[in-house]
């Protein structure tokens, strides 16, 4: 049990002699440097232009540093392993200074900007978000460096539901299947026997479902399973302690909804109005995570997460005050990894190959012994 533990919130492998076994022996990429850099501009372009018609999204500004006293940084999880990188602004000579954060997310933020651009049900926004998040071990898809769409959209109360949580994740996988396609015409090379396409359809699944079918082995390992059966999954449930006694995998109390009571689709009782998009990677061989979202929580189910995360004194912020007080609207919203995705797309081993940020010596090295070679 020990290892499901130390599984929950962990990023990344964590161990560089494990990722060097783990790196494919035969690596090479089907573009070029300069084809690369291409393909890059032209499918975050094709991403941000879709998803936001799919979902009747606008591009907006983000932040990248936030006030402390703001409560609005998104802290990732709920057992502190994850800590924001975080300065003091003197200001004035500190007559009026300010303590500030790198972002690790825009997830509450987005919710607090749709009330300030008067965004109504079925409306929402769409970021080009950057962030840091220096807790990360530096692997083959993990940076200390972040890009995401992070977006948000106004909802009713009668859209916190299960099912209008598959309709909007059925419209982001339309746009992730279609950029496929679209990378594949700018650049045939990439459809290649080796790598199959993303399936047309995901396979929606609730976390405690994939719990009784591999009821011994860690997160991980149960998704790496699963992916082998259904290669595109939407995990259904992620933050409610399950059965073993483990959440799937830990989520902050005060953003997405994980406590809310649903139905399986044979009449069982689930909770969560949340999920994770999961690919197999047929390049890396191995599991990959696209996008985290979800129903946000409203004031109830705010108070109750936070009341089993014991972190009840959260609520002294004015981003937890203005849910408290429905000052801000309800909505849906999630973060879908700029890298991640198009590192899959390109059909690349490492994100550092569509990404440029700062990778320990070891690890070029390593990588550049298996033809693959890392931005910087």
């Amino acid at each position: 049990m020990s290892t499901k533990a130390a599984d929950l919130a962990g990023p990344g492998i964590g161990d560089y002699a494990e990722l060097e076994k783990i790196l494919p022996q035969d690596y090479s990429s089907l573009l070029s440097r300069k084809e690369t850099q291409k393909a890059i501009c032209a499918v975050k372009a094709y991403i941000e232009e879709h998803l936001s018609k799919e979902l009747n999204l606008m591009m907006v500004t983000v932040p990248l540093i936030v006030d402390v006293e703001s409560g609005v940084n998104d802290m990732l999880d709920r057992d502190g392993s994850r800590t924001p990188i975080q300065f003091h602004i003197s200001n004035d000579y500190n007559k009026h200074p300010v303590d500030a954060q790198v972002v690790q997310a825009a997830t509450k933020w987005k919710r607090v900007a749709l009330q300030q651009f008067g965004m109504r049900p079925g409306e929402g926004l769409c970021t080009d978000m950057r962030a840091v998040r220096k807790d990360y071990f530096l692997d083959h898809d993990h940076s200390a460096y972040v890009d995401q769409w992070d977006w948000e959209r106004a909802i009713t109360s009668e859209d916190r539901n299960l099912e209008f949580l598959k309709e909007i994740v059925n419209k982001i996988w339309k746009v992730l299947v279609n950029a496929e396609k679209f990378a594949q015409d700018l650049f045939p090379q990439l459809k290649s026997p080796k790598y199959p396409n993303l399936p047309e359809r995901l396979t929606f699944l609730h976390a405690e479902d994939i719990l009784e079918k591999f009821p011994d082995l860690p997160r991980k390992q149960r998704e790496t399973k699963i992916l082998r059966e259904y290669p595109a999954i939407f995990i259904i449930g992620i933050g409610w302690p399950m059965a073993d006694g483990y959440p799937h995998e830990m989520r902050a109390a005060d953003y997405d909804d994980w406590v809310t009571e649903t139905k399986s689709s044979d009449g069982r009782a689930m909770h969560g109005l949340n999920g994770d998009i999961l690919v197999w990677n047929h390049v890396t061989r191995r599991r990959h995570e696209l996008s985290s979202m979800g129903i946000r929580v409203n004031p109830e189910t705010l108070r109750k997460q936070l009341e089993m995360t014991g972190q009840k004194d959260f609520l002294k912020f004015p981003y937890h005050q203005a849910i408290l007080k429905n000052e801000i609207p309800l909505s849906i919203g999630g973060g879908i990894g700029q890298s991640r995705t198009l590192m899959l797309l390109l059909r690349k081993a490492h994100l550092g190959e569509v990404t440029v940020s700062v990778w320990p010596k070891i690890l070029k090295e390593m990588c550049a012994r298996k033809n693959i070679h890392v931005l910087e």
